[in-house]
């Protein structure tokens, strides 16, 4: 090897040992300068590579002008560099030094210049791009074109997302991930799944990432059926169960009411980080178990697990609000500036206000309003949200009324405020002010959010609706339904009309009750399963009188019903619920 040959690559060697640690890189940088080395451009490609991964961005930037007319490669390299490090900021400004340099892009450059513009929803500068892309001929590279796929579903244009996606000739793995993605992150999960059927017609071997994701759409729409196929197929397969596979199984379990094999996931993992642990905490604390929520997150604390952040604190809140642990939620709550530095945010201030309030202690969830409310902190509607339902729950009206009136001051567009006034008012028994919300809730288009619920029966997802006469057997479902209340009736059940907030006679009161969309996917999944557990998903929360016939329905059927509504689940087993009413 020649001396200059050799001294490259002892140089090399070096900036490769330092790797991404500032002050070894900024020795092995005084190395190159020393030896004569300073304006070798592969020597100082490597450098600002590293550089950036640490996060070192003036002296990324130094390192970078210090090389004269740099070129497409350089370019490219800290272009990448930058958006890989989730840095699209600078990623964007390198890429508008580029063009102003006159160095052209290549299919690279434009690939980490999409993903900075997906990372910042930056869905106009990411229009401009495009338009880059296609004139510089890179407008059919399939890499190019995947990513453009993620950016505009990112940023939720899922329809120009789709319409790139059918004009690539060769539909990649990569550009299938991104639509299955894109799909499920705006809400689109049936459809998400529908994709991915297409993607193994296509003969494309899934990898993990598309696992996440459709494990993500699972967990969306309840559809446990292909959730469990996916697992199985990365057991049979032998595919590496990492921690984004990991965390997603413990979700789809979790959110399709199976916490036991939610935990049994979680246990099985070799490599757990932060967001896993949360994703568990989470499970047990929606479906009411807020014990081993909090339990679990004292060993995270003392085995010396991951560093609980924001969210980890939002689990381990909402799982003591749902269960009444009034003293364990304080302490944590104390613990989370006290120990470890964390500003409360919102979502926090929402847990303690509904763990209060649930438990009775109004007065208190009330003055915590307060205080935030005195440091100009108190704004978001679901603080009052929180409260009002307290209120509700423990009958007390007047204040009801009044935080109620407070929302639709903070949003007079929101419908669903507007009805939390009628409730409240129709609870106290004020009809007159009733019929004004309703009618001015007429005049002003405000319409209620429409509720469905969600069944899966043989891996095939039905969606009902109240009083829905859409599905071919709705006769049959009906008739079952009325056999089933009737039966329910005969061992004590009686309607809780007060759901019911229209001023109707009491036989139409039990009607309207009898067909809410829970109950139809519930005598619909009775009907069509034998001796097993029935999982039902709701958009909204299940009313009083659906968790009261659950409970009896429970015991005439002899199975269990679980349902998820728009905050927790709900064990319906041998009469009981497993909220124990305190929901």
């Amino acid at each position: 090897m020649k001396p200059k040959q050799a001294a490259n690559s002892a140089a090399y060697e070096a900036i490769v040992r330092a790797g991404p640690r500032l002050n070894q890189l900024q020795q092995a940088h005084a190395h190159l300068i020393v030896t004569g080395h300073s304006h070798n451009r592969s020597l100082l490609t490597k450098l600002i590579t590293f550089a950036c991964s640490a996060k070192a961005l003036a002296y990324t930037h130094l390192l970078f002008l210090s090389v004269p007319l740099p070129d497409d490669f350089l370019f490219n390299t800290i272009i990448k560099s930058t958006s890989k490090s989730r840095l699209p900021l600078h990623s964007l400004a390198y890429y508008r030094r580029m063009l102003s340099s006159n160095v052209s892009p290549s299919n690279y450059t434009f690939t980490s210049v999409i993903k900075s513009c997906a990372d910042l929803s930056a869905l106009g500068i990411g229009k401009g791009v495009h338009c880059h892309a296609v004139v510089s001929g890179f407008g059919l590279d399939s890499y190019v074109q995947a990513a453009f796929v993620t950016l505009y579903a990112k940023c939720g244009d899922v329809e120009v997302a789709r319409k790139v996606f059918d004009e690539m000739p060769v539909k990649s793995v990569v550009a299938w991930n991104s639509l299955v993605s894109g799909l499920e992150q705006n809400g689109l999960g049936e459809e998400a799944i529908r994709v991915f059927c297409r993607m193994r017609e296509s003969g494309l071997e899934p990898d993990s990432a598309t696992f996440v994701s459709v494990l993500s759409a699972c967990a969306q729409t309840g559809g446990i059926g292909l959730g469990s196929w996916v697992h199985r197929y990365i057991v049979d397969k032998g595919l590496e169960m990492n921690v984004k596979l990991g965390t997603a199984l413990i979700n789809l379990y979790s959110r399709c009411g199976d916490v036991g094999k939610a935990r049994g996931v979680f246990d099985e993992m070799k490599e757990t980080n932060v967001a896993a642990w949360t994703a568990m905490i989470s499970a047990y604390g929606t479906h009411g178990c807020g014990k081993q929520a909090v339990d679990l997150f004292n060993k995270m604390e003392d085995d010396h697990g991951p560093v609980p952040n924001d969210v980890t604190f939002v689990a381990v809140l909402s799982a003591c609000a749902h269960a009444g642990l009034v003293e364990e939620g304080r302490s944590v709550y104390k613990r989370m500036s006290k120990r470890y530095g964390l500003v409360p945010r919102v979502e926090h201030h929402v847990c303690m206000v509904d763990m209060l309030g649930r438990a009775g202690f109004l007065d208190e969830a009330y003055s915590f309003i307060d205080q935030l409310d005195a440091t100009g902190k108190a704004t978001s509607p679901a603080l009052w949200t929180a409260m009002l339902g307290a209120c509700k729950m423990h009958r007390n009206y007047d204040l009801g009324v009044e935080i109620a009136k407070r929302l639709i001051a903070l949003e007079p567009e929101n419908p669903g405020h507007h009805v939390m006034l009628s409730n409240t008012y129709a609870l106290s028994g004020k009809t007159d002010e009733v019929s004004h919300i309703r009618d001015r809730m007429i005049k002003n288009n405000l319409r209620k959010q429409v509720g469905y619920s969600v069944i899966e029966v043989d891996k095939k997802t039905y969606m009902f609706s109240m009083g829905d006469e859409s599905h071919p057997e709705t006769g049959e479902i009906f008739r079952y339904l009325e056999t089933l209340m009737s039966r329910c009736k005969e061992i004590g059940y009686t309607p809780v009309s007060e759901e019911v907030m229209h001023q109707v006679e009491e036989e139409e009161k039990e009607y309207a009750l009898r067909y809410h969309s829970e109950k139809l996917a519930v005598a619909f999944g009775l009907l069509k399963t034998i001796d097993v557990a029935i999982t039902v998903v709701k958009n909204l929360r299940i009313c009083k009188d659906c968790h009261s016939a659950f409970k009896y329905i429970s015991i005439v059927s002899n199975r269990q019903i679980i349902v998820r509504d728009k905050l927790r689940f709900h064990h319906f087993q041998n009469g009981s619920c497993s909220c124990l009413d305190y929901w």
